[in-house]
């Protein structure tokens, strides 16, 4: 029989039946969804349940409104609000939005053009949000931040790491996508009040941030999925252990003639030195 016949036999509603339906202990029936629905907040981060359960059901899944704002609560993805500050036409959350300045850029060294993102990292029970900052000629990470929160609170935090390390100076150009959080009126004039020009990619465009794209691949592939973290804490440390110590210090990259990133600076600096060297005592 269907379980809605067996219901009616047993004068028992279809959700009272579903509660009394034995799961394996720990095993979270929602992960799957939750799963989705964070990649949904990551490629629309301004909505609210009722798009959120809309933008669901295109994609296959039988999901109404009450369950979806559950979720989104549960996982703090309603804290998001919109902000009334300039409207542009480009722009779905009200912010204002800055042209894409990469194609125009020729990179010949570092702290010329910084590259951000966000991502999920999906723990045991529950999911993580990673925001980080890489120097584009040396794929060098440096700013990152890992918490619970998708606001701009976590992009600034990489920010402040970012602009601790390396203190650059003006001409320095900030690539990231149209997000709130890229786009909110804290990190724009942090990044205005350090005299460093603001880029972000086209609607709708990825491409616009590859490096960034290529550098999330390679963490999720060679760290996170390899991964089992029990929560936030131990997340924090084995992804800051494999940024910091690995990826920075030991992973090859082809683009840098298969030298890691810290290396590849240090031979930068090396190289920068001998040239100032010539000029000032030239044969």
């Amino acid at each position: 029989m269907t379980v809605e016949r067996m219901c009616q036999l047993a004068q028992l509603s279809r959700a009272g039946f579903y509660r009394l339906v034995p799961r394996p202990a720990g095993l979270d029936p929602d992960m799957e969804l939750r799963d989705e629905l964070q990649r949904v907040a990551l490629e629309f981060p301004s909505y609210g349940w009722p798009r959120m359960t809309a933008e669901l059901r295109r994609r296959g899944w039988a999901v109404n409104h009450k369950r979806v704002y559950r979720l989104m609560r549960e996982d703090n993805l309603l804290c998001l609000r919109r902000r009334k500050f300039v409207v542009t036409t480009d722009s779905d959350h009200g912010l204002p939005v800055y042209p894409n300045l990469v194609p125009t850029l020729q990179l010949t060294g570092l702290d010329q053009l910084w590259v951000a993102d966000l991502t999920y990292i999906r723990l045991a029970e529950e999911f993580v949000y990673l925001a980080v900052i890489l120097d584009a000629f040396s794929r060098r990470v440096i700013g990152w931040a890992l918490d619970r929160t998708l606001e701009a609170a976590l992009t600034l935090e990489a920010l402040r790491m970012a602009l601790a390390q390396r203190q650059p100076g003006p001409g320095l150009v900030h690539h990231s996508d149209r997000g709130v959080q890229y786009a909110s009126r804290e990190y724009t004039q942090l990044l205005s009040n350090c005299h460093i020009q603001i880029s972000m990619s086209r609607s709708g465009n990825p491409w616009d941030n590859a490096a960034c794209e290529s550098f999330i691949k390679t963490l999720k592939y060679e760290e996170v999925y390899r991964s089992e973290y029990r929560d936030l804490a131990e997340a924090r440390a084995s992804i800051g252990g494999f940024l910091e110590k690995v990826y920075n210090q030991k992973r090859l990259h082809s683009a840098l003639g298969y030298l890691p990133p810290v290396e590849f600076e240090r031979d930068l600096q090396v190289q920068s030195k001998k040239e100032a060297a010539a000029r000032q005592f030239p044969l």
